[in-house]
């Protein structure tokens, strides 16, 4: 399994536009074939901040994930409301193998 931790942050006065685009992604993402999880959240002090945890079964299905048509409407609108690049972090789960040895 992998898990990606990305990080977004809004530019000033576009907190609340960048939520609802976000929360756009979330609904497609979940469809996705291979998507575990895919949760939005925002940071409690850092107004404007999201943080993005998202598991998927494997790094097929990521990358699947990156091309899904139906999101890029979504990811060219986030591009227009960050104020700084994504900040994108990928890992692979290590927990659930060392219980299976």
């Amino acid at each position: 399994m992998l898990t990606v931790v990305a990080i977004a942050q809004a530019k000033p006065g576009k907190e609340k536009d960048l939520e609802e685009v976000l929360l756009e992604l979330v609904a497609i993402s979940r469809q996705e074939d291979g998507c575990i999880t895919y949760d939005l959240h925002r940071h409690l002090a850092k107004p404007g901040r999201f943080v993005f945890y998202e598991n998927w079964v494997n790094r097929a299905a990521l990358d699947q994930h990156r091309t899904e048509p139906q999101a890029a409407g979504p990811r060219a609108k986030v591009g227009e409301l960050v104020a700084e690049p994504l900040q994108i972090e990928l890992y692979e789960m290590v927990s659930e193998q060392a219980t299976k040895k």
